[in-house]
């Protein structure tokens, strides 16, 4: 597409919202501002690189077998970089503890320490951007019975406590090479395939393993701390011990931020009415953004209700700065490069939607108790001319415009990853 007609459109675009009372410059201003977390692990099925070829279980499962896997650190850094480069703004990359680059000195989890990842901490340097990371409680023989925090066996849960020390440290070597706060992420998959006869039990070891992690002060402006429930997983359908409600209390009390997934509650049930009730209590959150296809099976994000539903209660809210936004999802049966843009993409997309709503004309019409007037408005704003808004911001970010990215990554498929 010609740079004179998007610029074109644009203008059009901007005096139809203009009409409506919204400032199309400025929320592509605001939207610039914002920077996704984008997950390594959708670009090697989350492998790692602590155990080539080990299975991944323990609650998760990644279905597909498309070609050109990254297989190193260096093809991984690669293929985000293209990824990278076909996305609008500035944006994380989120690490888990099991890519650590070992350059040959064995060193298990519990034990971990920043040099384990100079090169992530160099590379994100040299591209300009932050990084967050992920305590990583599967994919490993001391995950017994499905159990790492609140496994009955004290040496088990200290191995584990161990591992999330070590991880908040890594955690703050971010923030302070990079000079941006890290999040660091914890979600255990520990919990109960059938009905339990305790459920108090876990959750008190659970609690008392995470105030041993926490028990050291770190300073935030290097390393912010999150805790991140679920409802059920593979293998724990019946009985979660970090449950949403276990770890709302547990960030309220303990002041860490609560990480909502969108796919780990019910399958009906959206995330999106979470957010301004735990931001009454809580001064920031963090974000998993997936799309669950009838239970928790991370699909690539796509412009949803759902979604739109999420963007919406951040912008509308007035929380673009107290939400962390990061996605998580592993799709191994389309191009990984092409699952990053996609998501990536479609994430800002709907934030763009929400940033272009007249929401001080639905408000006041919500305060005057026309209803009426608020759901026509609505309704007529879903086919205000947004695309011309995103295309011109796809433009002035030098990111491909409409579908133009998917060529660039065809050609990175032909002549890169088709080789591996």
């Amino acid at each position: 597409m010609k740079t004179r007609s998007i610029e074109s459109a644009y203008r059009l675009a901007r005096e139809r919202y203009a009409e409506q009372g919204v400032d199309t410059d400025r929320a592509l201003r605001d939207l610039g501002r914002v920077a996704i977390s984008i997950h390594c692990w959708q670009g090697d099925d989350v492998g790692g690189f602590e155990n080539a070829g080990a299975a991944l279980g323990d609650g998760l499962a990644v279905t597909g077998n498309y070609p050109g896997k990254a297989r190193t650190p260096d093809q991984l850094r690669a293929d985000f970089e293209t990824a990278l480069s076909l996305i609008p703004g500035r944006h994380r990359f989120n690490l888990h503890a099991s890519y650590a680059e070992m350059g040959g000195r064995k060193r298990d989890r519990d034990a971990l320490t920043p040099a384990a990842f100079g090169n992530w901490i160099a590379w994100a340097r040299s591209r300009r951007i932050g990084l967050d990371f992920n305590q990583t409680y599967f994919s490993h023989p001391k995950v017994d019975g499905g159990l790492t925090l609140t496994h009955p066996d004290k040496a088990i849960r200290r191995f584990w406590i161990e591992h999330g020390i070590r991880c908040r440290e890594i955690g703050a070597a971010f923030g302070r090479a990079l000079g941006s706060p890290c999040l660091t992420n914890l979600w255990i998959p520990d919990g109960m395939k059938d009905t339990p006869a305790d459920r108090r039990g876990p959750r008190e070891r659970l609690a008392e393993s995470l105030d041993a992690i926490y028990a050291r002060t770190i300073d935030r402006r290097l390393n912010v701390d999150s805790v991140e429930p679920k409802l059920f997983g593979i293998g724990a359908e019946s009985y979660t011990p970090g449950s949403h409600e276990f770890y709302l209390g547990y960030a309220v009390s303990r002041g860490t931020l609560l990480t909502l997934d969108a796919g780990h509650y019910h399958p009906t049930e959206g995330i999106a009415d979470k957010i301004s009730s735990v931001l009454c209590f809580l001064p920031e959150i963090a974000l998993h953004v997936s799309r669950g296809v009838r239970w928790d099976s991370d699909h690539v994000v796509t412009l949803t209700d759902d979604l739109e539903a999420i963007a919406q209660e951040i912008v509308w809210g007035g929380y673009l700065k107290r939400v962390r936004i990061g996605l998580d999802y592993f799709d191994a049966s389309i191009n990984r490069v092409a699952a990053w843009v996609i998501g990536t993409r479609n994430m800002l997309k709907a934030l763009l939607l929400a940033l272009l709503a007249p929401v001080g004309a639905l408000r006041a019409a919500e305060r005057d108790r026309d209803y009426t007037s608020r759901l026509a408005r609505m309704e007529e704003m879903k086919l205000l001319p947004a695309g011309a808004v995103w295309d011109q911001y796809c433009l002035t970010r030098n990111a491909p415009v409409g579908d133009a990215w998917l060529a660039e990554v065809k050609t990175y498929e032909r002549t890169v990853l088709a080789k591996r």
